[in-house]
């Protein structure tokens, strides 16, 4: 079954700091650790850490422990971890035993973390009444099941093949898609959000393009239809044969128009203009919140041309722009973000860049990472998710 995607046109005006009643910043907007709690009467309460960079991972574990007890919530409510690695090659065997110990997808991506040290990380947690939610998973797969619904992480699928990028591309989602549907599930009716780490970015980033076409046009995805929010993003895996690699999110058990794709034409016009097969953001609705998942979204305009090229101070502007206009389609801004990645294509601007988010978004959870677009003359991109209060009954629970 096909879903009915909505498209969401009513607005509403948020300056950056104003209060978000379902959303709680904890902790000192200057730390390197920042969590928020988004919670309501009723269900499950959701937290997102992230963690700006340790030297070691026993002090990137020591430090997620603490943040964790800090908020109120137990290792056990992991949901997904990813760790950003300055050396993924030679560091990865150093998270060997952090991944295991606790439950969750788990992924570790080369990418710099720019407030300094060499690991980053990004969680997520699930828990009603304090207790954590019972899921169960594989190391490559981590699925929870809630009522009706099924959600299903998945973390690294790769192929360890010399083939070109999109061959591996076909081979990713051939595995993917087999995995998908041993849950149940189908690419065209499950999967929410992708995020694609590519090796040489501007050298393999047209292999996915034409690979992911070539599967999305075979599976029904079409600019008619839906494609998929996502992030497609310089960023390595430890294994040094692997152009790229796939994490990827997907739900079973949603009723038509739960879900929903997002756009604001007037700030940046739909990906197939320019050739490529990503939502810009993908909302999805339950009885008492909507989760909204903003892809990689970078300084464009309708015409699908680069604003401000060599100003990564504009860029940012320009970006946050197209992101408060995302937000907008889905009765959301700014403050409903539970967490921001932001990736930038040279890491000299990263002081500058972290400082001015640190000013506008005060506590919220990021990380500022090097990681080149998949232009060139894009210098920042940001992606995200919202999280909004919702009243549909007729929705299950999430």
């Amino acid at each position: 079954m096909t879903h009915t995607l909505q498209r969401r046109e009513s607005k509403r005006c948020i300056t950056p700091h104003e209060a978000a009643p379902d959303v709680a910043w904890l902790g000192d907007g200057s730390s390197p650790v920042r969590v928020s709690h988004f919670a309501r009467a009723t269900g499950a309460g959701e937290w997102h850490v992230t963690i700006a960079g340790e030297d070691t991972v026993e002090a990137l574990e020591k430090r997620w422990l603490a943040s964790l007890g800090d908020a109120g919530i137990r290792p056990e409510s992991t949901v997904m971890r990813r760790v950003f690695c300055s050396d993924v090659v030679n560091q990865f065997s150093k998270l060997d035993s952090f991944s295991r110990a606790y439950p969750g997808g788990f992924s570790a991506i080369g990418q710099t973390p720019l407030a300094g040290g060499r690991f980053a990380l990004w969680s997520y947690h699930l828990a009603e009444d304090t207790e954590p939610l019972a899921g169960r998973g594989d190391g490559t797969c981590f699925a929870i099941s809630r009522g009706a619904l099924r959600h299903v992480w998945m973390s690294g699928l790769h192929d360890a093949g010399k083939g070109d990028s999109a061959s591996q591309t076909h081979a990713v989602l051939d595995e993917h898609n087999r995995r998908l549907a041993e849950g149940g599930m189908t690419l065209e009716d499950h999967v929410i959000r992708t995020w694609w780490y590519v090796r040489d970015i501007d050298l393999d980033y047209q292999g996915l393009v034409d690979a992911r076409r070539e599967v999305f046009d075979h599976h029904g995805l079409t600019e008619e239809t839906r494609y998929i929010a996502s992030t497609g993003i310089a960023g390595s895996h430890h294994r040094q044969a692997v152009r790229l690699s796939l994490d990827s999110y997907s739900i079973r058990g949603l009723v038509p128009g739960q879900m929903a794709h997002l756009s604001a034409p007037e700030h940046l016009g739909p990906t197939h203009l320019y050739g490529v097969t990503f939502e810009r953001a993908t909302s999805v609705t339950y009885s008492d919140r909507t989760h909204i998942f903003l892809s990689g979204t970078a300084s464009i305009d309708p015409a699908g041309e680069i604003v401000h090229p060599g100003d990564v101070m504009r860029q940012l502007d320009r970006t946050l722009q197209n992101i408060e206009a995302l937000l907008a389609s889905a009765d959301a801004g700014l403050c409903d973000l539970t967490m921001i990645l932001v990736y930038l294509r040279d890491p000299a601007d990263g002081a500058m860049i972290g400082h001015a988010l640190r000013q506008r978004f005060e506590s919220l959870p990021m990380i500022v990472l090097h990681a080149p677009v998949c232009r060139p003359g894009w210098l920042i991109e940001i992606e995200g998710i919202a999280c909004v209060s919702a009243d549909r009954s007729d929705f299950p629970d999430f």
